[in-house]
């Protein structure tokens, strides 16, 4: 039986990154927990050595029992009767094995029973439960809603709700409407307090994932007369209460096992969670920023495993007298999907370890006041997490559903059947790219940072850091790529035109990306040399992207836009 941990030497590669030892010192307050809870670190090597179980075990339970019911699951998928929403037979066990290894609040802090884990290794492990099962991540994964109720809840509300979330109860983000998708300033769900100051909420809900959960957080309009951001507020729904039912859970392509639910509230008790109209504007903001890291985990996950059953195909799979893989045209399929699989992956875990630094000089602001220098790295990594999020989300979620269709691809005829695993994974890979912002939005989040320079500067930082001698004719490629990112970025705003400027957005997004995934994987062969094929490969991928997006860019007449109908 495999272990999903285990049998991926890039996990401990990204798992003991340099930065990890100071964003553990902070998560255990320098180790001071130990005096508070016996099974506390009282050091790094032992808290990272709690880290590495920790993901075993995730890794066992992924390898084993989660990755064998996926078929079941999908096959059975979840259902509606009676108002409610029932998980298929093998989800049930699933949930009940995650939260008999207390794998339920894996970043939630001691004292409200939590792992106290920081980010990173608990986005790690997101990665391992959507490489056994992308739609049982949507469920185990959600706990993570808890951080914004740590952030935003007050304290009667963490000690009420965060043990539960610890226990094994499910959250789900009540947000989307059938009239506000990603136009979430048109939600319509009434908030109307009473005579004794209590909440109500009424309405509908449409597309939320894992709906009839045990503990939600949903977006609701609780100014009366207002239509914009500006009036909406965030609650905590406790099933247990009564008021919400589930309407109906979509008929959808994929992630079968994860219900997605038409949610019905009438007169449901609610509670404020933080202050009024900050819902939108603040909240949830913070609250798609976590799981937009956590579909770039899954989206890691999907490629992972679309990887993996292709190359395994491909060395199995004979024609012509040899394995398909001895084709060149099969091999380079397979290093491209790898190239991906592995650009995507340190991209995710730099994202989150830059998450990690600035949520943890906010959180330790609860307690005391920050210096000068601690006020400025939060920022400074908070700044690098806005960048780098959406580019995880957009381009990692893009790379799985391409190595999902490739993975078919290197299976011929074959993928096209039931009878392997990849049509699965790839009718699971394609909502990655759209649920919790499309790519589009992704790209609207991200180009700020290509027009104000954040990305050039995280650039200039990796070449600053130095690249070795073996490595400089990759170097020199990127080098000169990123000459001709900056040209293109000059040529698009010198135009001042803001729809020209949103028209080509995706390309420069897609250059800056491109350029920094190949950076960090030179910086990964820097340390482990079982990269250098890898950053190789991915670097001559970028060289013909950026070309691709030169010359459109080079040879287009801003004239040209009304083809495309854009006035």
């Amino acid at each position: 039986m495999a272990n999903y941990y285990n049998d991926n030497a890039a996990l401990k590669h990204h798992l003991h990154h340099p930065l990890m030892e100071k964003i553990v010192a902070l998560r255990e307050r320098d180790y001071t927990d130990a005096e508070k809870f016996d099974y506390a670190p009282v050091d790094y090597a032992d808290a990272m050595d709690s880290y590495e179980k920790v993901l075993e075990i995730v890794g066992e339970i992924c390898g084993g029992r989660i990755a064998e019911n996926a078929e079941d699951v999908d096959h059975q998928g979840a259902s509606c009767s009676d108002g409610r929403a029932h998980y298929a037979d093998k989800t049930v066990e699933n949930l009940d094995l995650c939260r008999k290894a207390g794998l339920m609040g894996m970043a939630m802090p001691r004292r409200y029973g939590g792992l106290n884990m920081p980010i990173t290794p608990y986005i790690m492990a997101a990665e391992i439960v959507s490489r056994a099962d992308i739609g049982f991540e949507n469920l185990w994964g959600l706990q993570d809603c808890a951080e914004t109720l740590y952030e935003f809840g007050n304290e009667e509300q963490r000690a009420k709700y965060i043990p539960r979330v610890c226990e094994g109860e499910t959250m789900s983000m009540d947000l989307t409407e059938p009239d506000a998708g990603s136009d979430l300033q048109s939600v319509m769900l009434k908030a109307i307090q009473k005579e004794d100051g209590t909440w109500v909420l009424n309405g509908v809900k449409r597309f939320i994932t894992n709906g009839d959960s045990d503990i939600h957080l949903v977006l609701a309009r609780s100014e009366e007369g207002t239509k914009d951001g500006r009036g909406l507020s965030m609650f905590i729904y406790d099933k247990r209460n009564g008021g919400v039912t589930v309407r109906r859970i979509e008929n959808k392509m994929g992630i079968k096992g994860s219900p997605t639910c038409e949610l019905v509230y009438k007169n449901a008790p609610a509670e404020l969670c933080g202050n009024r109209r900050m819902g939108l504007i603040k909240y949830v903001m913070a609250l798609m920023n976590g799981a937009r890291l956590g579909i770039a985990a899954q989206s890691v996950g999907v490629s992972e495993i679309a990887y993996r059953e292709a190359y395994q195909y491909a060395l199995e799979r004979r024609q012509f007298g040899k394995a398909i893989i001895e084709f060149p045209a099969v091999a380079e399929m397979l290093a491209i999907m790898n190239a991906k699989l592995q650009a995507s992956r340190s991209l995710l875990y730099e994202t989150a370890r830059f998450v990690d630094m600035y949520k943890l000089y906010e959180d330790i602001a609860r307690e005391r006041s920050l210096t000068p220098d601690e006020r400025a790295e939060m920022k400074h990594y908070s700044r690098l997490a806005d960048a780098l999020t959406p580019l995880a989300k957009g381009l990692g979620s893009e790379y799985c559903n391409q190595n999902a269709y490739d993975c078919i691809q290197v299976h011929g005829g074959s993928g096209f059947m039931k009878d392997y695993a990849c049509e699965r994974v790839y009718r699971d890979a394609r909502i990655t790219s759209i649920y919790e912002g499309t790519t589009q939005l992704q790209v609207v989040a991200a180009i700020r940072h290509v027009t104000t320079g954040t990305y050039k500067a995280l650039i200039d930082s990796y070449v600053a850091e130095g690249i070795p001698a073996e490595f400089q004719a990759q170097a020199d490629i990127l080098a000169k790529l990123t000459a001709e990112y900056e040209a293109a970025v000059a040529k698009v705003t010198a135009v001042g035109d803001n729809k020209y400027l949103d028209f080509m957005a995706r390309r420069l997004v897609e250059m800056a990306g491109s350029i920094i995934m190949a950076h960090l994987l030179l910086k990964d062969a820097k340390t482990d040399a079982s990269f250098a094929d890898v950053a190789t490969v991915y670097t001559k991928f970028a060289q013909a992207e950026v070309a691709r997006h030169i010359e459109f860019i080079n040879n287009f007449d801003p004239a040209q836009l009304a083809a495309y109908g854009i006035n």
